[in-house]
């Protein structure tokens, strides 16, 4: 409607057709304007053609005002050389961020540390599903048969897969925060890399105490190798399986314009972190042009990492177990024919491997977190739908008519626009006569204060 000097705002909508009247402020005023309440401060010597009133139309008369010209005359002309100087001398000396990124990341460190501490519900609800779900799945395969290898690697998949999807429930309150970000980065409050790492520190310590917990039980009760290596390479590789899959919903979280489209894509990809992670369909039998989703699933490289961890130990290192040889029979160790069987290759460095490359994937997830924050932000408005301007508004339940410009008068006739259904009384004038209205006085009961006196 209007972008200029103040003291010029009155004036510029007096020349469309407009007045203020002399005891009506005129903030107030131009508040009205564009309103159904606009009429009243129409002048009658303008033709009522001529006087905008939608926005459109608002829009189209400023752009062909004179304000308007000089306003495009300034932003498109030589910028003054005072200007210059002083930008210079003041701004361009001021630096992005007030603080150091050390000192910013330390700070957003400490921030996103007190925010999850004080999310208890989260917490509690967290900590009670991951020692259940750890009960359930150890009571169920309490100290299971280690020659049975499709148990084994069940068991094994099932943990990866827990650990790993269960941070998905936190795709909601990463974009809650990331909408918070926005604000704070866009007035530079720190940089996106301290963002991004803290929160990839904040989830540090969840993700190692659910580990152990859920790693613990699983471990113990159902009866894998009991040694502490092993048990320690275990945690490990469930630590730092926790860390890339909360790092991959992270970046969708950031990636994604919002919840509805991240929700969907979070699924997707946990579909093929399920159908490609070497149990559900063994690599041999995972097509040639799929094959690729295999070698970088973090789920394959998690479940290969502790099979070859369970079966890797002297122990299931011989040829006879339980009264079967499986040299005889297979022409390998009872540890190597278990793990072919889901063709899981037999040497040990598959193990240190897996750790490696979700190391590797926690990285790269956070990285492109940070890409997608930095570069690729959802910073738009929400859109809006307006109705069209010729359809008046539903709740209107009157209209004001004047008479003719051209003999003024000041009679005023209301007309009534209720729908037929709306009219279940009959109308009524009420009018007011030396109207009084009193109330007790609260320092001296027996006193009144009139609050209306005499009103007609």
């Amino acid at each position: 409607m209007y972008h200029g000097p103040r003291a010029e705002a009155l004036g510029y909508f007096e020349s469309l057709g407009f007045n203020c009247p002399p005891r009506r402020d005129v903030a107030d005023f131009l508040l009205d304007l564009g309103t159904d309440k606009q009429s009243q401060y129409e002048v009658n010597s303008i033709p009522s053609s001529s006087i905008p009133r939608s926005p459109s139309q608002y829009a189209d008369v400023f752009t062909h005002s004179r304000i308007y010209g000089r306003m495009m005359d300034d932003l498109h002309g030589p910028v003054p050389a005072n200007l210059i100087e002083d930008n210079e001398k003041h701004l361009a000396a001021v630096p992005e961020f007030h603080l150091g990124f050390v000192e910013s990341t330390k700070d957003v460190v400490q921030r996103q540390l007190k925010l999850l501490s004080r999310d208890t519900a989260f917490l509690t609800g967290r900590a009670v599903m991951v020692i259940l779900m750890g009960l359930l799945y150890a009571s169920t395969f309490y100290q299971f048969d280690e020659t049975n290898s499709q148990l084994v690697m069940g068991i094994i998949f099932n943990a990866v897969m827990f650990v790993a999807l269960g941070q998905q429930a936190q795709i909601p309150t990463f974009i809650a925060a990331r909408e918070v970000f926005y604000k704070q980065r866009r007035s530079n409050f720190f940089r996106t890399a301290s963002f991004v790492l803290s929160n990839s520190v904040s989830q540090i310590p969840v993700a190692a105490i659910e580990s152990l917990v859920f790693g613990s039980i699983i471990y113990w009760m159902c009866g894998y190798v009991s040694t502490i290596k092993a048990y320690l390479v275990f945690e490990l590789m469930l630590f730092v399986t926790n860390l890339a899959f909360t790092a991959w919903f992270f970046f969708l979280s950031c990636a994604s314009p919002d919840l509805n489209v991240a929700n969907p894509l979070s699924m997707v990809s946990v579909l093929l972190f399920v159908l490609f992670a070497g149990f559900t369909i063994t690599k041999d039998q995972i097509p040639d042009y799929f094959i690729w989703l295999y070698w970088l699933n973090p789920m394959s490289w998690g479940v290969r990492a502790l099979a070859v961890n369970q079966y890797s130990d002297s122990k299931f290192d011989v040829c006879v177990l339980d009264g079967v040889d499986y040299c005889a029979s297979f022409n390998m160790t009872m540890g190597e024919y278990s793990l072919t069987t889901f063709e899981v290759p037999t040497e040990k460095f598959w193990l240190w491997y897996g750790i490696v490359f979700m190391v590797a994937a926690y990285v790269l997830f956070m990285f492109m977190s940070y890409i997608a924050l930095e570069y690729h932000r959802f910073e738009s408005p929400e859109n809006v739908t307006l109705d069209s301007e010729s359809k008046g508004s539903a709740s209107d339940d009157y209209g004001l008519m004047r008479t003719p410009r051209g003999s003024p008068t000041d009679d005023e006739t209301v007309v009534s626009v209720l729908p037929d259904s709306e009219k279940h009384f009959v109308p009524v004038t009420v009018a007011f006569k030396d109207l009084w209205y009193s109330v007790p006085d609260p320092s001296n009961p027996n006193e009144t204060i009139d609050l209306l006196k005499g009103i007609s």
